[in-house]
């Protein structure tokens, strides 16, 4: 099965109208098909191109500082035509980023969907918490552990994820496509079709490094943080609007909030790229 999916709409003929490219980079443990309703909302005018899972290819393993996983995204970014709109939520956002600062002829700007622009202060501290073995009581791992992987049915699947906080905000239709692509058949049960252990081995080796400075990125790029998410701080902001051509935005809910409101999202991202489209042809113009 091809692991790289288009989302785009479709003229009245059936082909493929002439749509800006986004490529969507999905949160830790969330295939890209749970983010659905959101690819829906962006067209017609953007074609919404993802991996199924990232993390999951043989050729790119996870390593530490997710070395491989940006190489596994920047090896799909330039079998492209040309350069995209990269938008990546958590996990995804780190690795546009970091894609964007080794390859920027690939983009034509980048969102981090609740992912933090980090800072030295930030980057010290997570290499000190992977050496000290303390990582997993400051990322998600730890309460990923021992997290519940199979289920009898659907129905009891919906009643567990539902009771989560996590998931408690979600937009119905995105908790659905979650139980749909997110769970797979396993003999008599269901099971998680995101392998827990690369879950987890993603938590902790999140990047104390960067390619080079983030303030050196040479395309635009917005932060969007979650209203109520504790991922993103204030100095994160400040880092992100440090960039040459970077901004800080907000958006109501939490750290989930592109699966809580994927229509506000869309239409975030889409007044975003009309700026940055304008301020591109100013440019040309002058």
């Amino acid at each position: 099965m091809k692991r790289l999916r288009t989302i785009a709409a479709r003229t009245a003929s059936g082909s493929i109208g002439m749509s800006q490219p986004v490529f969507f980079a999905h949160a830790n443990g969330f295939p890209s098909a749970t983010y659905g309703k959101l690819f829906c909302a962006l067209a017609p005018e953007y074609a919404v191109m993802h991996l199924d899972q990232h993390a999951h290819d043989p050729r790119f393993p996870v390593d530490d500082n997710w070395l491989n996983l940006v190489d596994e995204l920047i090896h799909h970014l330039r079998e492209q035509p040309g350069p995209v709109w990269g938008v990546g939520h958590s996990l995804g956002g780190v690795l546009h980023l970091h894609a964007a600062l080794r390859c920027p002829q690939l983009y034509r700007g980048v969102v981090m969907l609740d992912s933090p622009v980090l800072g030295l202060a930030d980057q010290l501290f997570i290499r000190a918490a992977k050496r000290l073995g303390f990582i997993d009581r400051i990322t998600p791992a730890g309460r990923t552990l021992g997290r519940r992987e199979a289920f009898a049915d659907l129905d009891a699947a919906r009643t567990y994820f539902a009771s989560k906080t996590l998931f408690r905000r979600f937009d119905p239709d995105c908790l659905t496509a979650y139980l749909e692509h997110g769970l797979q058949q396993d003999g008599e049960q269901l099971r998680l079709r995101f392998d827990p252990a690369t879950e987890i081995s993603i938590y902790r080796s999140i990047p104390h490094t960067s390619p080079i400075p983030s303030r050196q990125l040479k395309v635009p790029l917005a932060m969007v943080r979650g209203q109520h998410s504790r991922v993103i701080m204030p100095h994160h902001g400040y880092l992100a609007r440090r960039m040459r051509e970077g901004e800080y935005l907000s958006m109501p809910g939490g750290h989930m909030f592109p699966l809580e409101r994927p229509y506000e999202t869309a239409l975030l991202l889409k007044t975003l790229f009309a700026r940055w489209n304008a301020r591109s042809a100013s440019r040309a113009s002058a």
